[in-house]
């Protein structure tokens, strides 16, 4: 038994203390999570992180006041579970950047337009508060049922009730909780910071030594948007806990195996033999933003009127927009996983769904259902379904409203046609997610109906996203929530303030933050590469949604078009499972075909094309080892230590990278960089996991005074009558080993002159062009020093 059922009812649990620890644990996770969003690495704040930072606080606070007198009210006894489960589920609502925020930053990264604040934070408000509602009206469908198990929250209560129920065996998980913690703790410094190779590992780059941007590109995944990763270890827990190997069950983790095995192939497969013309275009490997047909970043602005909706003419001057193949490819996979879900449901799990919808049983309350801590919570006053649709109506309210402040963004009926796709969203996708643990995304599928009914214009795409996708986003988080109070046995009132209050700080330390790292770091998250430190590809994953299906969904996916199939992904999505149903019909003894979930295979293979990606290979050996031979071999020390395991991991690993963040990586002002060796390698020289491809051969400097023919020869500068505008240029013969593409703030050049050689000249304005398939980066000081390194 890995859940305990037992009980106090007579613990307090809106104490003094879960009010202070949980309005500064919210603020502190919303903080971070917001610096998360702008870092190549993808990391999210982990619910356990501020798990455990909250039992050593709130211990604290018990023995630190007095608890005599009138002190009895603030200090009512040991710091007990229901507070503790109450705090974590406040600071987790608040530790994840709302996809109001990213659309917030979009418009003020890409087009120029800044919100009012309090238009942007109510906005943030209302599309999160509306997934709350969704949540509590589902909890007969999603919360209460046995089946709904929600595997994410296994970890935490297991770590709550080690913390707080009494006994040897829980005294000697807590020692060993506190190991674990304590040796990622130190641990994580090494690879985050002092060795960062150790973030991804790959010995087939080492023995290449960057002679092949085919083996960087397929093993390679140290930076970001560096290759796949193939056979690349990654020793960073901060990473390979997004492979979720101690906790999501084997079935979900071999569906994902699958989908990665297949998508080394299909991504490396598609790229090489140009499918959507991204090799061919010189576009780079991995990147999620826009570009040109000749390889530059696309000029989205150039194409947009003032009321920021798509001006035919200056289209057909600028031209299309093109995505690199990988990131073409994972779209249409992720279409695919949609299109699967739907059918997934029907076919597998069409029993659960009629018992809960017919007669509107899920809006009824007093229902029962056979499950010990469904029974166990019978002592406490359930939320009435009042309380979630009074909480719905005033959200949509707010969400109609603020579409109308500072800019149109949707008109009254767009919010409530795209609030209603959302809750259909929320339950077929959630039944996936509480019974697997995994997490569909929607954000795909609401902008090709957001395209027809928005044709040509972005910004209202992104919000249709919004409303049609982040308020069933937000659902899935409060839908695990509400199963952490069931299992922890919190008053589901209790749990009601608790999520509430911490959406709406949430909300606010997002802006801030928000506003802070933008005005920062604005030219690094514009890149579409990013660095080592910063990167944007969230924010550039919005807004290139956004200009291909709301601006330019005709031009682009229409028959004929370069990128036709991808909306498609949802008619070959939905078809897939049929082929597994019937198998499983017509071989019932054969397991693997119930086994098999095709929405999370068909998202897996479409899950490489995004920043880094070093933890799939120790997660698949990780996974293998607790959730087959541990849980066959050592069924007792799985279900005592599994996930106390997790949980010390992800605390540690978290509590640290977020001390790194603030003490050495800048987040507070200036960085503190390791000195360089080896295994932390200059940046402005190369980047960790990167090769040099090119040499130095030949330089010319020209004064500003000087002019030039272009281009000249490649060992004499002649006169011509075009002055140079610039300071300095600097004209430089590149030999390479292969076809280079060149990106830097630094440079302009001419197309190839031959394979091997070709003239760039550079000046400090940005720009960068198609010549090839590899990447380099060219910088100088000018007058006479060059230096190369990849990207």
């Amino acid at each position: 038994q890995i859940i305990s059922d037992e009980d106090n009812p007579e613990l307090p649990a809106l104490t003094f203390r879960f009010w202070v620890l949980g309005i500064g644990l919210a603020t502190f996770g919303s903080v971070l999570s917001e610096i998360y969003f702008w870092k190549p690495q993808n990391a999210i704040v982990s619910a356990l992180f501020q798990l455990i930072i909250s039992y050593m606080l709130g211990n604290a606070m018990h023995y630190a006041m007095p608890s005599t007198g009138i002190w009895r009210r603030l200090n009512p006894g040991p710091f007990n579970i229901k507070e503790h489960t109450c705090i974590t589920i406040m600071a987790s609502t608040a530790s994840v950047t709302a996809n109001a925020i990213g659309i917030v930053a979009t418009l003020d990264l890409f087009y120029g337009v800044t919100l009012n604040p309090g238009a942007a934070i109510f906005q943030t408000f209302a599309s999160q508060l509306i997934g709350y509602g969704f949540a509590g009206l589902l909890r007969t469908l999603l919360v209460w049922p046995t089946y709904a198990l929600f595997p994410n929250q296994l970890p935490s209560i297991s770590l709550l009730q080690s913390m707080h129920f009494s006994g040897l065996l829980n005294r000697k998980k807590m020692k060993y909780f506190w190991i674990v913690f304590g040796t990622i703790f130190c641990w994580e410094i090494i690879p985050t910071w002092m060795f960062p190779l150790l973030t991804a590992f790959s010995v087939i780059c080492l023995a290449d030594n960057g002679r092949s941007a085919v083996i960087r590109n397929i093993f390679g995944a140290g930076g970001s948007n560096e290759g796949l990763g193939l056979l690349s270890f990654g020793f960073d827990w901060t990473l390979i806990t997004q492979a979720y190997p101690l906790y999501w069950p084997l079935q979900t983790q071999v569906s994902s195996w699958i989908g990665l095995a297949f998508g080394y192939a299909l991504m490396g497969g598609c790229y090489y033999t140009d499918v959507f013309q991204g090799y061919s275009r010189g576009l780079p490997f991995m990147s999620t933003a826009l570009f040109t047909g000749n390889g530059s970043s696309y000029n989205q602005s150039a194409i947009l009127g003032s009321n920021n909706q798509l001006d035919p003419a200056k289209y057909a001057e600028v031209g299309p927009p093109f995505m690199t193949t990988t990131y073409a490819v994972s779209l249409l996979m992720t279409y695919a996983s949609m299109g699967a879900a739907f059918s997934h449901i029907l076919l597998w799990h069409w029993t659960e769904l009629w018992e809960a919808f017919k007669g509107f049983n899920f809006l009824k309350s007093g229902q029962d259902f056979d499950d010990i801590h469904f029974r166990r919570m019978k002592v406490y006053k359930e939320v009435p379904q009042l309380w979630y649709g009074s909480l719905f109506i005033v959200s949509l309210g707010l969400a109609i409203g603020m579409a109308y402040v500072g800019m149109n963004t949707l008109p009254w009926w767009s919010v409530l046609l795209f609030t209603v796709i959302a809750f259909i969203l929320a339950v077929i996708l959630g039944f996936i997610y509480a019974v697997t643990g995994f997490q569909l995304s929607t954000g795909g599928f609401v902008q090709v109906i957001a395209a027809y009914v928005h044709p040509q214009q972005p910004i209202q795409n992104m919000y249709a996203k919004l409303y049609g996708y982040n308020t069933g986003y937000q659902t899935f988080a409060m839908l695990s929530d509400l199963k952490l109070g069931q299992y922890a046995k919190v008053p589901p009132r209790a749990t009601f303030v608790a999520q509430v209050s911490g959406t709406i700080l949430g909300a606010i330390f997002n802006y801030v933050l928000y506003k802070s790292i933008v005005d920062a770091h604005r030219a690094d998250l514009i890149n579409p590469i990013g660095t080592r430190i910063w990167s944007g590809w969230n924010s550039q994953e919005i807004n290139s949604a956004a200009i291909t299906w709301g601006a330019l969904s005709a031009e682009l996916y229409s028959p004929g078009k370069t990128y036709f199939q991808i909306p498609l992904g949802l008619l070959y999505g939905f078809l897939a499972p049929f082929l597994l149903y019937a198998m499983h019909r017509l071989f019932p003894r054969q397991r693997i075909w119930s086994y098999l979930n095709m929405p999370i295979i068909f998202t897996y293979l479409g899950w490489l094309p995004y920043s880094v990606n070093g933890m799939w290979w120790p997660g698949f050996v990780i996974g293998l080892y607790t959730q087959w031979w541990v849980r066959t071999r050592k069924p007792r020390w799985y279900n005592k230590y599994n996930y106390l395991t997790s949980a010390a991991l992800d605390g540690g690993a978290s509590i640290v990278y977020f001390i790194l963040n603030f003490a050495v990586f800048g987040a507070s002002g200036n960085a503190i960089s390791f000195p360089t060796w080896w295994g932390n390698p200059d940046p402005s020289v190369i980047s960790v996991g990167e090769f040099i491809t090119a040499s130095f051969f030949e330089m010319i400097v020209i004064n500003r005074n000087q002019t030039i023919a272009w281009p000249p020869p490649f060992h004499d500068v002649i006169t011509s009558d075009q002055p140079c505008s610039d300071e300095v240029y600097l004209i430089a013969l590149l030999k390479c080993k292969k076809f280079i593409y060149l990106r830097s703030l630094n440079y302009h050049a001419n197309p190839m002159l031959g394979k091997s050689h070709f003239l760039a000249i550079l000046r400090p304005t940005y720009s960068h062009t198609d010549i090839g398939s590899e990447r380099c980066s060219c910088s100088f000081t000018y007058p006479v020093t060059l230096t190369m390194r990849l990207l």
